[in-house]
């Protein structure tokens, strides 16, 4: 740190200045570590340049005796939020070093945080819902660009007009293919108390599921209205956690229901290997909590007694965190991924139904924390009345979702699908591609599995469907053919 230059930005900041060709308009907030001004780009003349997108400029605050991870934290940001893209981060646009201004522009989110939120809690279960699954859904394409965020809360998302959740501030993230300058500077946890996962706490952070605890913890809150693990100013409060497990929601909201108990014990375990493997993962359970596996985590009435907790504090005595995701988020990720066998219960013949097991039951055994959806479309029509009913006068929504657990059972057998990792999913829709992609996008799925029909017109026709979805699918697509 002695080797930085001591003039790191202007001594006073002043609406109508101009920085590097950006003019500060007005100051949006005035933080411990930073200001956050308006901004607009102007040519030499001081006149305005059209530019696509509201800006807003980050200044650190440095004037001397600060904290220096805080200045770190500043280069760590700079260097990350060039590397990001998507919808779920702000766009870049221009940096300034220390040896002359530090800044940083970037793209101004006209949307509120989630911070305001947290004053109304606890909040209707289905605003969770949304909320969850929408930061869920940020976090596992973060994740996916190899990005760590480690300082997860509800201040640090914002929400696009259109609800897309929006990740920021990046000074305590890692990133696995940046130097983390952090780690190599500090050897103390960094976070924010109430939402750092047990291993931030035991100094690692390389794992995505770090994200996925934090996300608990707001989780957590927006459904009962207090911190599972309060506000800490201490290592030695931090490292309760290890042993102390959460008052259980449904025994502070009696309305709870015991699925989201459930998602957000889950989130909660103090191992990362017990937690959801991946945002998609979650985010899947979230939208899905008729799907969700009950465990007794959903019966769970109180804490844990002394003994259980006595043991726990024993074990946790000077353990090192056990982490298996040193290797990096993306790395991570791609362990976990969602598999999507879209199955013609209908129409497909035995041979081909065997065939798919086949090709879905390899993809499971070399991807063994693979989450697998069993999809099947009802084809219903775009104007008009269907018959929800066959022939025999059974619903035919039920035949389906029957039928895909049907041809799920051996798989289930062959490669233990009994912990939530197997769902099923019968939608309805007038063009099955349209509905496989949508659903597929929705739930950030990996891989595709899907039939063809042997011959004619069948096959033809099919074949419009699989090369749809071959052709505009993000992921991976099997077709499998007899």
């Amino acid at each position: 740190m002695g080797n930085r230059p001591a003039r790191v930005a202007p001594a006073a900041l002043a609406a109508g200045q101009v920085i590097d060709g950006f003019r500060l308009e007005e100051r949006l907030h005035q933080g411990g570590m930073a200001h956050l001004w308006r901004v607009v780009r102007v040519d030499a003349n001081g006149e305005p340049v059209a530019e696509t997108m509201p800006l807003i400029m980050k200044v650190p605050r440095i004037k001397g005796g600060e904290d220096p991870a805080s200045i770190v934290g500043f280069e760590v940001e700079q260097m990350i939020l060039p590397a990001l893209a998507g919808p779920h981060v702000p766009k870049y646009v221009a940096r300034g070093d220390f040896t002359h201004a530090a800044y940083l522009v970037m793209e101004r989110i006209d949307g509120p945080s989630l911070r305001a939120r947290l004053d109304e809690a606890p909040l209707p279960v289905d605003e969770i819902i949304e909320i969850g699954s929408r930061v869920a859904t940020a976090l596992h394409d973060l994740h996916r660009q190899h990005l760590v965020h480690l300082d997860v809360k509800p201040s640090n998302i914002l929400l696009r007009p259109d609800g897309t959740a929006v990740l920021v501030d990046f000074g305590l993230s890692r990133h696995d293919k940046l130097p983390d300058l952090l780690e190599e500077e500090f050897a103390l946890p960094m976070g924010t108390a109430p939402y750092m996962s047990p291993e931030q706490v035991q100094f690692v952070r390389s794992d995505p599921r770090s994200d996925l605890f934090a996300l608990g913890v707001m989780l957590y809150h927006f459904t009962t209205g207090q911190r599972p693990f309060g506000s800490p100013e201490s290592v030695r409060g931090l490292r309760k956690r290890l042993y102390v497990d959460p008052v259980p929601p449904r025994a502070l909201r009696p309305d709870c229901p015991p699925w989201l108990q459930e998602v957000i014990l889950k989130c909660l375990e103090v191992r990362p290997e017990r937690r959801y493997q991946s945002a998609a993962q979650l985010a899947l359970d979230l939208q899905n909590p008729g799907q969700v596996t009950l465990t007794a985590r959903a019966a769970r009435s109180r804490q844990s007694g002394a003994v259980k907790v006595f043991k726990r504090w024993f074990f946790a005595l000077g353990a090192e965190s056990r982490s298996t995701a040193r290797l990096g988020a993306a790395s991570q990720v791609a362990k976990s991924p969602i598999v999507v066998a879209a199955v013609d219960i209908d129409h497909a013949t035995p041979e081909l139904l065997e065939k798919m097991q086949d090709a879905v039951r390899r993809i499971l055994v070399t991807e063994p924390g693979a989450r697998l959806a069993c999809v099947g479309v009802m084809r219903v029509a775009r104007i008009g009345l269907d018959d929800l009913v066959d022939a025999d006068g059974q619903s035919r929504h039920v035949k389906q979702l029957v039928g895909l657990k049907h041809w799920a059972r051996p798989l289930s057998r062959q490669v233990e699908l009994d912990d939530g990792r197997l769902t099923f999913h019968v939608l309805e829709a007038p063009d099955a591609a349209a509905a496989l992609l949508d659903f597929a996008e929705r739930n950030q799925v990996d891989h595709i599995v899907m039939g063809a029909r042997g011959a004619g017109a069948l096959r033809r026709y099919l074949g419009s469907v699989s090369s749809q979805v071959v052709a505009r699918a993000d992921c991976t697509v099997t077709v499998v053919r007899v």
